[in-house]
């Protein structure tokens, strides 16, 4: 029997309602429980031991992953391994977050008594919370679902995808809760580009010295446009101390040659934009580039604290570095 292409597209979009009504249920449950698993989880000295089998062990997988990455150290340990020797990297001073759809599997059942033999907290998010793991944890985190997006109901799908969605949950808290910031993140991702762009700052990738065009505030046009030719379009205008109080682009001088062909001659001042945007060196690299997409301009003035203009970062240089 042939199933036709308008059956197993509408299968597919009831998966993602199923599944995306799976993790809206999940909201009503961030409650007394779920406060009580992100405090053990930031009191805890040692590490986050995730244990489940199956399905939910490549959830519990990709959760140590994310948990590790955002400050909160973690490691997977297979149940199967476990119960045959590999529990003994459980010590004390760890919590445990034990994933499991029915909450009756065997081997994660039989860690238990180690896990609870070394005092250590245990956390479960399980789909029947009436079980016997969501009993005999200390922290339960119901996962439960109305309905697998499986027809058969028998490959985890919503299940696996409410687990995921909690594991994300508690990591996202926790990064809250600790002030997880962007310069801590990089330091867990030197590398690719992800490293690029969270470690390099603007001080990297910025032009200095004589690569720097500006022009004093009583110059005149044609001052502008010399240092527009030689130094990529975008002049920033300074006073006596150097201090950056404008900026003249293309685009100022596209608009005035519109207007009037005495363009030399006119002064910058009457040209320029007199609220500039600027950047610090010490900022992200990333950090200009959303500055300068968010405002539709392709360079910025780096400035010192004092305001003094030093330096200029163009988003060409951005992105031959790496950092977009």
């Amino acid at each position: 029997m042939s199933v036709t292409q308008a059956a197993w597209l509408a299968r597919a979009r009831e998966t993602l309602a199923v599944e995306a009504e799976s993790i809206r249920a999940l909201v009503a449950r961030i409650g007394p429980a779920f406060v009580a698993a992100v405090d053990h989880l930031y009191a805890c000295r040692g590490r986050t031991i995730v244990t489940g089998m199956g399905k939910s062990g490549l959830v519990g997988r990709k959760i140590a992953a994310t948990l590790t990455s955002t400050g909160t150290p973690a490691v997977y340990l297979h149940p199967a391994e476990g119960v045959h020797g590999d529990a003994g990297l459980a010590l004390k001073g760890d919590v445990v977050l034990a994933l499991s759809k029915s909450g009756e599997t065997g081997e994660l059942l039989q860690l238990l008594g180690v896990f609870k033999r070394f005092d250590l907290p245990v956390i479960a998010l399980v789909c029947a919370p009436d079980s016997t793991l969501a009993r005999r944890a200390d922290v339960l985190l119901d996962c439960s679902i109305a309905e697998e997006a499986c027809p058969h109901d028998l490959t985890p799908t919503a299940s696996s995808t409410a687990m995921l969605a909690m594991g994300d949950a508690l990591a996202m808290a926790l990064l809250t809760r600790r002030d997880f910031q962007p310069e801590d993140f990089a330091v867990f991702h030197p590398g690719g580009s992800l490293g690029k762009r969270l470690l390099l700052r603007v001080a990297d990738v910025m032009l200095t010295g004589m690569d720097v065009p500006s022009v004093g505030v009583d110059a005149a046009m044609r001052d502008a446009i010399v240092e527009m030719a030689h130094k990529r379009g975008t002049v920033p205008v300074v006073d006596a101390e150097r201090r950056v109080v404008g900026v003249v682009t293309n685009g100022d001088l596209m608009r005035l040659m519109e207007e009037t062909d005495h363009v030399f001659s006119i002064p910058v001042k009457d040209v320029m934009s007199t609220s500039p945007k600027t950047i610090g060196p010490e900022a992200l690299a990333a950090s200009a580039v959303n500055q300068m997409e968010n405002h539709g301009i392709v360079a910025l003035p780096v400035i010192d604290p004092d305001g003094r203009l030093a330096g200029i970062v163009h988003l060409h240089d951005c992105m031959r570095a790496g950092v977009v």
